[in-house]
């Protein structure tokens, strides 16, 4: 929008003061392209990926490859689509599949990959008040949560882990929300599981943000399923709809996201700090 405004000065300004309207006109040019080809990227990320430390591996790397600066908005996954629905970012990484698809049916995408997979945990305090570590269904623990009035924690945010939290409270036909049981923080996954360790309560996560923060908390991990799967996507924002978009750039960053360079980083990511990866890749890969 700066620039458009910017254009528009320039030529009011140019015209007022000269009859030479096709010099005016090529001025116009050089500055919608001068402000279509901006030298960086704006990604919209999860806060889950933002937090556990993997872009700053990644990012500087593609910077100094390409050129390109990746400024970089950490937010939910519903607010980094809102994003994109009004052409502010230029590519989004999120994981709210559902929310996804109506993104790119609706045309605000140019092209979605699946880049990398985690996996979704529940914590809670080790006496598990609700008895939900020898369940196997994630059906029958939150059922279990709600039946023994034990304190839940949400993100609240719009996140693609609250979008996964309300979709399971909807399958079983419960609606927690003015329950005194049921509390939401409005908050990304890191202060959410903080507030969780202070109130000895249970609260969905990222295995990821959990791997990078359990060190912190008086909580345990009481739920878990290999199959509970979380994928992550890349979606281009479609400069056809909004021509701010850089979609070159944006298109270059998925290149290298996608590389088998990128992908090892992302296999790897976490070993040695907690003894297992953050992430995977979404394709096999050999990587040393």
């Amino acid at each position: 929008m700066k620039c458009f405004i910017n254009r528009i000065n320039v030529f009011q300004l140019y015209c007022k003061h000269t009859n030479k309207i096709l010099v005016a006109i090529l001025w116009m040019w050089i500055a919608f392209i001068f402000c279509s080809h901006k030298p960086f990227v704006i990604l919209a990320t999860t806060t889950s990926v933002y937090d556990s430390g993997l872009l700053d591996e990644l990012i500087p790397i593609f910077e100094k490859e390409y050129g390109i600066t990746v400024k970089t908005l950490a937010v939910g996954s519903g607010k980094a689509l809102a994003l994109g629905r009004h052409g502010e970012v230029d590519i989004i990484l999120s994981h709210a599949p559902d929310e996804e698809e109506v993104f790119m049916k609706k045309g605000y995408g140019s092209r979605r990959f699946f880049l990398m997979k985690n996996q979704y945990y529940i914590v809670g305090p080790a006496c598990d008040p609700a008895q939900i570590q020898h369940l196997v269904s994630i059906l029958d623990a939150f059922r279990a949560i709600a039946q023994r009035r034990a304190v839940f924690i949400s993100r609240g945010d719009n996140s693609g882990t609250h979008i996964q939290e309300r979709r399971i409270w909807k399958t079983i036909g419960i609606v927690p929300d003015g329950e005194s049981w049921y509390h939401e923080t409005g908050l990304g996954m890191g202060e959410t599981l903080s507030i969780a360790s202070e109130k000895d309560a249970y609260t969905l996560t990222d295995r990821a943000t959990w791997l990078v923060l359990k060190k912190r908390l008086s909580l345990e991990v009481l739920w878990k399923h290999s199959e509970f799967a979380i994928v992550y996507s890349l979606i281009e924002v479609n400069s056809n709809r909004f021509s701010q978009i850089n979609a070159k750039g944006a298109a270059l960053f998925t290149e290298f996201l996608l590389s088998q360079r990128a992908q090892c980083i992302i296999a790897t990511y976490g070993k040695d700090t907690f003894g297992e990866a953050l992430f995977a890749p979404v394709i096999a890969l050999t990587c040393k």
